[in-house]
Parts: C-alpha cells; structure tokens; sequence
C-alpha cells in the first residue's frame, strides 16, 4: 500500500522558497502568477493493514513539523503508481 503525505506552510507563515518560485516565473515572463507556496510530497510504501493513526504519528513526530506546517494524507490503496 502507498500513502502519499502533502505538506504545506500554514497560512501566515513566510515562504521564502515561494516567493523566490514567484520571481523566477515573472523573471521568465510568466505573468498573472499572484503567489507562490511550496510544500513537500512524501511517498511511503507500507504494509498492507497500516492504520491511519500511524500515519499520522509519523507526520507529528517526524514529517512535518505541526508548529508551521499542515499535512493531507492520501491512501493509495490497489494503485500500481
């Protein structure tokens, strides 16, 4: 089983990477761009049977740093991605 973790910046909280995204587009002449946020994707290969509070503990713990970040678990049960 694959689960997929997104992890984003919360709101409010500065995003240097993006705004540096943002200033590399208009440099490339890519207008109507209004904001840029970057964030993170981590795939994980589990066990099949691996419960959604693990998951979630290993965001809390390790993956995602809960203070500034926000995180979405998506199962991907049965894909062969």
């Amino acid at each position: 089983m694959k689960a997929r973790i997104f992890i984003t910046l919360k709101p409010g909280v500065l995003d240097p990477q993006g705004k540096a995204i943002h200033h590399a587009l208009e440099g490339l002449g890519f207008g109507g761009v209004n904001d840029v946020r970057a964030g993170k994707l981590i795939e994980l290969e589990l066990a099949d049977g691996t419960e959604d509070k693990a998951i979630e503990d290993m965001c809390r713990k390790l993956l995602a740093n809960t203070v500034i970040e926000n995180f979405r678990i998506e199962r991907l049960e049965g894909a062969q991605q």
